[in-house]
């Protein structure tokens, strides 16, 4: 028996369309909309970008964004998110590898000084191909700077550190001294746990209030 196709033109008439706004670090800017029939069905919905979207620099074009909704304004039809994390575009990374040089590739689980927990990807591409003690030097370097830069910012300072090269350019300073590089990145960052109420961290994870009537 065929489904009537006026049914689906019924539950798209019940659904409102949302503007989804980013959080304060990014200037609270329009990231688009996003449509649904229940405000609880947005929560937990993540948004992907560019950061040249944000910000008009062509030049940022391969940096992606993902912003997950947190909370809704339905009276306003707004949803607010938060930073989820960041991603460069994989055939940037592509553009980036020689032939007869090394790639240090790091991977670091961090807190922020205001208690945001994060994982952080640091790439260094060296010049010409370097020795395994080298890349074991360098990637201690990235990842002493990583640590400790994020201990000493808050979330949104260290947002913008990794977005605009603050911290790629400081690893770059520090390990040049042990081998000559080409490029430094910061590749991925994922955001692990928040603070919770009492002030300990809880996972990230923003799931829909649905979720837990069916269950």
């Amino acid at each position: 028996m065929s489904r009537r196709p006026g049914g689906t033109r019924d539950k798209w008439r019940l659904k409102k369309w949302y503007e989804v706004i980013a959080p304060p670090v990014f200037g609270n800017v329009s990231l688009g909309t996003t449509p649904a029939d229940d405000p609880r069905k947005l929560i937990g919905r993540v948004m992907e970008t560019t950061l040249y979207d944000i910000t008009g620099d062509f030049s940022l074009v391969h940096v992606h964004l993902f912003f997950q909704i947190t909370d809704v304004d339905e009276e306003n039809l707004k949803a607010f998110t938060r930073f989820k994390g960041h991603e460069l575009a994989r055939d940037y990374m592509k553009s980036l590898i020689r032939r007869k040089s090394s790639k240090v590739q790091g991977i670091y689980n961090v807190v922020t000084k205001d208690g945001y927990g994060l994982r952080i990807t640091g790439v260094v591409l060296t010049t010409y191909r370097c020795k395994t003690s080298q890349k074991k030097a360098i990637r201690k370097i990235m990842g002493n700077i990583i640590t400790k830069r994020a201990s000493e910012m808050t979330l949104d300072e260290l947002i913008k550190a990794m977005l605009f090269g603050q911290l790629a350019n400081e690893i770059f300073e520090e390990a040049k001294k042990i081998y000559p590089l080409r490029k430094v990145e910061i590749y991925k960052s994922k955001l692990l746990t928040v603070p919770g109420p009492d002030g300990k961290p809880q996972p990230a994870v923003v799931v829909s209030p649905l979720m837990y009537e069916i269950r």
